[in-house]
């Protein structure tokens, strides 16, 4: 099926969507470190609405920030841009608000661009998880199989030993009988704090980030907002949202869910062609964090597309430091 992201704006809107995240990381910078998360949040997505707004298409904000009631910006539903091919958004204005607030590794801006109805819009609940990159026969990892199964299955492909896999999890108590299992079978368990767009998106380069598998249930967008990115690098996913109580099934429900242990796959979660942006806030292993100069702002980004299978990285040098101004 053809794309419905107009050819002949494909360039255009790659350029306005990396300034979206640039714009976005270069406003949450400014906050490393100084322990204020809302403060470092807010200024992201003050800075990402702003570009969104000068963005050559007709956009609505698919996954956001929340419902209208509660954030005043990139609220669920918003219309944003200047008018051009109808788009559906995702975004994360800041990924990872506490690496942030704590200067410490993986802190992104990510963004995505799809076709309208494209995206899964979950309800605000966690979903269970399994990701690897790309390269593996299909329908290796099922978050069927037990986590130490899923280790033997991986080395067994990979043809090493389990003990030369190492997966990532999210550090939470929930996840204390999931990482015994997988230390059981032999593997590595790397845990982070926060930041589960980025731990996905590392699976897909295990060379240069040491992480062949993630597994472990964190928020249900941003697991869309991986789908998307693994949609254009490659990669395997799945995942089940975690609707655990009569509340969290009544609200799925009233959003059009009604099959509460369904298992997403990527094309599941982003059907057809998108576009996804990330800028790095803070240093990690995906991206370089921004770099504050005398004169100059230095960012990072991954620029990346279903369609074609394109991976760019965009190391920009910013001089007119006016754009970011606004943003102090």
């Amino acid at each position: 099926m053809e794309s419905r992201i107009a050819p002949v704006l494909d360039r255009r809107l790659a350029i306005d969507l990396v300034n979206v995240t640039e714009r976005a990381a270069v406003a949450a910078a400014r906050w490393r470190g100084r322990g204020d998360e809302p403060a470092a949040e807010e200024a992201a997505i003050q800075g990402a609405h702003r570009e969104l707004m000068r963005c050559v298409f007709t956009g609505r904000i698919a996954i956001g920030e929340g419902p209208e009631a509660a954030t005043q910006r990139l609220f669920h539903g918003e219309a944003v841009g200047m008018g051009g091919p109808e788009v559906d958004i995702a975004i994360d204005a800041l990924e990872g608000t506490t690496l942030c607030a704590k200067n410490m590794s993986g802190s992104i801006s990510v963004v995505v661009v799809a076709e309208p109805g494209s995206l899964l819009t979950p309800p605000p609940v966690y979903m269970e998880k399994v990701a690897i990159g790309p390269g593996y026969p299909a329908g290796i990892v099922s978050l069927a199989a037990p986590p130490g199964e899923m280790v033997r299955v991986l080395a067994e492909a990979r043809g090493v030993a389990t003990s030369q896999i190492t997966a990532l999890v999210l550090d939470r108590p929930r996840h204390s009988k999931l990482i015994e299992a997988v230390r059981q079978a032999g593997a590595s368990v790397k845990l982070i704090t926060d930041g589960d767009v980025a731990g996905i998106i590392h699976t897909t380069t295990p060379k240069e980030s040491g992480v062949d598998l993630y597994l472990g249930s964190g928020g249900a967008a941003e697991g869309v907002l991986a789908a998307a990115a693994l949609r254009c690098m490659g990669g395997q996913m799945e995942g089940r949202l975690v609707l655990d109580t009569e509340a969290k099934r009544k609200q799925a429900k009233a959003m059009g869910f009604r099959d509460f242990d369904r298992v997403y796959k990527i094309e599941d979660m982003v059907k057809g062609d998108c576009l996804v942006s990330v800028t790095g806030v803070t240093d990690g292993a995906l991206l370089d964090g921004v770099r504050f100069g005398r004169d100059t702002i230095k960012t990072d980004t991954l620029l990346m597309r279903a369609a074609t299978g394109i991976l760019r990285r965009v190391t920009s040098t910013h001089r007119d430091l006016g754009r970011f101004a606004a943003d102090e």
